[in-house]
């Protein structure tokens, strides 16, 4: 049993799809995970100030993730991992992982033992709508989150490692081990620490994100080890590398930061709304987005630093065609079921009817973007891959401002005009509420992030005039065939409104259930119709176990 598991842990895998299936895989099986979690989470607590606090206190050592420990991120080490390893040099190998190890824990530790003791005066900018009890927890939450970054940190670094090596399953396997330690936490921890409890679960799941890459490490004879002699020559290298997209995730972070803000003075709840929907519309990002960018950026690498543009291209253009596949149809499932997934999801204990109901108004806003959000982390491996750092920055940057200036200038619309107001409540159905200016933030959060996929796609376009011409095809087939299935799972909602009884979780799921397999169903009819190409790939893969065949792609891939 041993060297069977060990084997998958070691396993090598090859192919965009192949790569994308297994990290999809997971990443379904960590998101429903991820579902148990809030579910939990809000079964306990609802949408009440609990949960604000809890979701505020990730904020600064999310902040701490994004900006220092973008240092060892898998897209910065990638390429130098790469070049040692193709020149089957493993004593230069251990040197360079070890140097990096060594500076990176070293920072970092510094770093958070700074913000511990500046966490109290740090807190009147980051939640300045908390006072008393609430701020004092906030603080102690906060602190203890803060060791989540290093952690997290290395698991990047190791990740890294693996991916450069191909043993994706490892690096998959991490998040379905954080969310488990999460879950832990609620149930066997909070009952005794409360909040607290919670957050001593996030970090044995992170710790647990470390741990389940060691093996491989181990295997390869590169595990990492604190040298007395860090290469500052390397260290350099990467931090140059680095900066770029460290400023990039950061202004995403800030920007996400000062939405908290915002929220933070709202009713209670309001942070916990904005953060749940944001928790579900990633779950496509997440299966979809996330996997198959991960998936192409090793060959995109090899790919350019190779000089092989059309197949550089071609490797974008169909990872490109196969999240619009099966991004489209998230985002129309996601509005017009919107409240039938929150009330299934979310609906019980603590959680009553208006809290769900402003949470699926804020998911449909949050859903508008969810192809953009997709696009965006392929596009940036791209052009990390094509060693243009400086790019990613200039689009996150100009994203993250338009996501704030978007989100003040909307609250400012929402309060001070009746007609945008009365449109927007009734559009969502939510006018006889009275807290719903929160909504507003998921709508600048979306505008935001269709700006910086315009932005990507103009820098690309520049190197690459044809892209958008390859990919128009796949577009106007995922798009139409997604409109139809909405058409008809939104009339299908109303015959089974009268079928199944409303007021209760079991009637709720059977009428969202069925009209998304109705609408699938009609959708997948329409592309079977358009001959879509993404259909009949989709079915090849399927049909035969894809890692013992060639990958899908129309030309041979190789990681």
């Amino acid at each position: 049993m041993g060297e069977r598991l060990l084997r998958i842990f070691n396993r090598e895998w090859s192919g965009l799809h192949e790569a994308a299936f297994l990290l999809g895989g997971t990443a379904l099986l960590s998101q429903i995970l991820g579902l148990v979690r809030d579910r939990l989470l809000t079964h306990q607590f609802g949408a009440g100030e609990a949960l604000d606090v809890y979701y505020a206190a990730f904020r600064i050592p999310d902040l701490l993730y994004a900006s220092v420990a973008s240092f060892v991120a898998v897209t910065v080490l990638i390429p130098f991992l790469l070049e040692h390893i193709e020149g089957k040099s493993i004593s230069a190998l251990r040197e360079f992982i070890n140097t990096i190890f060594t500076a990176f824990c070293l920072f970092m530790v510094a770093i958070i033992v700074l913000i511990f003791f500046l966490m109290p005066f740090l807190a009147t900018f980051i939640v300045p709508g908390f006072t008393g009890e609430k701020l004092s927890e906030f603080i102690v939450l906060s602190r203890l989150l803060l060791l989540s970054p290093l952690l997290l940190g290395l698991s990047n670094l190791f990740g890294a490692v693996t991916q450069s090596l191909r043993r994706f399953f490892v690096f998959a396997a991490g998040p379905i081990l954080y969310n488990i330690g999460i879950i832990f936490g609620i149930v066997f921890l909070m009952p005794f620490f409360g909040l607290q409890g919670v957050v001593f679960g996030v970090l044995l799941g992170a710790l647990m994100h470390v741990f389940v890459q060691i093996p491989v490490l181990y295997a390869e004879r590169v595990p990492p080890r604190f040298v007395y002699s860090i290469h500052w020559r390397d260290v350099r290298r990467v931090v140059r590398l680095s900066i770029p997209r460290t400023i990039a995730l950061s202004s995403t972070n800030i920007a996400a930061m000062v939405l908290i803000a915002l929220a933070s003075g709202m009713e209670s709840g309001s942070i916990a709304v904005f953060t749940l929907a944001m928790n579900l519309q990633s779950i496509p990002l997440a299966i979809v987005g996330m996997s198959y960018s991960v998936a192409a950026f090793p060959t995109l690498a090899k790919l350019w630093t190779g000089g092989n543009r059309e197949q550089f291209l071609e490797q974008i253009v169909s990872a490109t065609r196969h999240i619009l596949f099966w991004s489209f149809p998230a985002v129309i499932l996601f509005i017009i079921l919107r409240a039938q997934i929150v009330r299934t999801i979310l609906g019980s204990g603590a959680f009553d009817w208006t809290a769900t109901r402003l949470t699926a108004a804020a998911l449909a806003l949050f859903a508008i973007s969810v192809v953009a959000q997709n696009l965006v982390l392929l596009l940036t491996r791209a052009l990390y891959a094509m060693g243009r750092t400086k790019l990613p920055l200039y689009a996150n940057l100009a994203g993250g401002f338009l996501t704030i200036g978007a989100s003040f200038f909307l609250l400012h619309l929402f309060h001070t005009s009746l007609v945008f107001r009365f449109f927007v409540e009734t559009l969502f159905r939510v006018s006889d509420m009275s807290h719903t200016s929160v909504l507003m933030l998921p709508f600048g959060y979306s505008i935001g992030m269709l700006a910086n996929l315009w932005i990507l796609l103009s820098l690309l376009r520049k190197e690459f005039p044809t892209l958008l011409v390859r990919l128009k095809k796949s577009f106007l087939h995922s798009f139409s065939a997604s409109i139809g299935m909405g058409f008809v799972a939104y009339h299908s909602l109303q015959v089974f409104a009268l079928v199944f009884d409303q007021n209760t979780l079991l009637g709720i799921f059977a009428q969202g259930f069925f009209s998304g397999v109705i609408g699938i169903c009609a959708g997948v009819f329409l592309l079977y119709l358009m001959g879509n190409r993404e259909l009949e790939e989709i079915r090849i893969a399927l049909h035969h176990k894809f890692w013992r065949r060639k990958p899908i792609a129309v030309e041979p891939e190789v990681l």
